[in-house]
């Protein structure tokens, strides 16, 4: 019968013989890490490109497509002689917003009238959506206040910082607080990397179990074991994650520079509870299917949503309750929100209990793994006993 130390030493010459486990756990999340941040080495979003449709080809219209263009966001090359090629661009994707200006501009702007520029863009992209839109507002409000700056001091307001007060009466500073250079990798890397790391922890837990039912033990350990083999296989995975988790950590808020202002100690603590609730949930899904293939398969589709019902990019509050209801059960959710509040925010611990309760409730299935483990140990030493017979003397 193997000890403890024996039983953990047998866990890594698992490792050591399943290539395929062995990659999932030492390099595959490194080089997907490494990937995602190259992708999204650039941190700003700059010249997106911008079609525009201009029926006036007044100078004043090209004045304002100037200014679209000093936007460092967008980038207003592209020219459309109507509206159906533009939108037809806009479809395709090679371009992410159309701008529409329409005629007499220039004329109904000097009656004192009011034309309708507009702008259409794809919310489907999110980011970019959001980028696109607030260059092209920004840019259009500052025009705007040039022009009714020269309409006042033509109609004798000749003092300029007078004929700007009646302009703009409500003058909006917006000040970052947090992501100060509205990096989109901070905003997106952060994200994306624990959400895809939660796949491998959950897959990797099945297949820790696969490796052992492969060789033909899974079921005579369990019975002789019990709960004791997966102790041994969840201090092997949690070791592995951890040191995973504070590389992916110092790599992205120690060596990559992003703001750290909270706690290291409650961040790692909920990375912590967020590894075992994932390794948990692979080990319930293996022990119940029994099935190696289906168990994988409810691992992906249970994982796979995890970046769009994390509340990043879309707020949690509009989600229906059935993506409520899912973003619950996944860990990730509730780690990203003490990520989040600890980097960004720096909040007080009391702050984010809510999270690190939900977190630990979520370690429910390791505790129904460990007791359907007791289970099949007791009932293995029952059907011992009842075999016994006087023949075996």
């Amino acid at each position: 019968m193997l000890n403890f130390r024996e039983m953990v030493a047998r866990e890594w010459q698992l490792i050591a013989k399943d290539k395929w486990l062995q990659a999932a756990l030492l390099w595959l999340p490194g080089f997907l890490f490494l990937l995602v941040a190259w992708i999204f080495s650039a941190g700003i979003a700059t010249g997106l490109p911008v079609g525009v449709v201009d029926h006036d080809g007044s100078t004043l219209s090209n004045k304002l497509i100037h200014f679209y263009d000093a936007a460092p966001a967008i980038s207003t090359n592209t020219r459309f002689s109507s509206e159906e090629a533009a939108f037809d661009a806009l479809r395709n994707g090679s371009i992410y917003a159309v701008i529409v200006i329409p005629e007499n501009l220039l004329s109904d702007t000097y009656k004192g009238l009011s034309p309708r520029v507009s702008a259409f863009y794809n919310s489907q992209y999110i980011l970019v959506g959001k980028l696109v839109h607030s260059a092209i507002l920004g840019a259009h409000s500052t025009f705007n206040a040039g022009v009714e700056v020269k309409n006042l001091m033509a109609h004798g307001k000749p003092v300029t910082l007078q004929a700007a007060a009646l302009a703009v009466p409500v003058r909006i500073q917006m000040t970052p607080l947090f992501n100060l250079n509205l990096n989109y990798a901070q905003f997106l890397v952060s994200a994306i990397i624990p959400a895809m790391w939660q796949i491998f922890i959950v897959a990797t837990a099945v297949m820790s179990l696969v490796a052992t039912d492969r060789e033909g033990r899974l079921t005579e350990n369990v019975s002789f074991y019990g709960p004791k083999l997966l102790y041994a296989k969840l201090s092997v995975l949690f070791c592995i994650q951890a040191l995973t988790g504070a590389a992916f950590l110092t790599a992205m808020f120690g060596k990559g520079g992003w703001a750290m202002n909270g706690s290291w100690i409650t961040l790692l603590t909920g990375q912590w509870l967020m590894i075992i609730a994932c390794i948990g949930i692979g080990f319930l899904f293996y022990l119940v299917f029994k099935d190696a293939t289906r168990a994988l398969s409810f691992v992906a589709g249970f994982t796979a949503p995890a970046f769009a019902f994390m509340g990043v990019t879309f707020p949690a509050s509009d989600m229906l309750w059935l993506a409520k209801s899912w973003r619950a059960l996944l860990p990730v959710s509730h780690y990203v929100e003490i990520q989040i509040s600890e980097t960004a925010y720096g909040t007080s611990f009391l702050h984010i209990a809510g999270p690190l309760l939900a977190l630990s409730a979520l370690c429910l299935p390791m505790l129904a793994s460990i007791y359907i483990c007791h289970k099949q140990q007791t009932r293995s030493a029952e059907e011992a006993i009842y075999d016994f017979s006087p023949t075996d003397y």
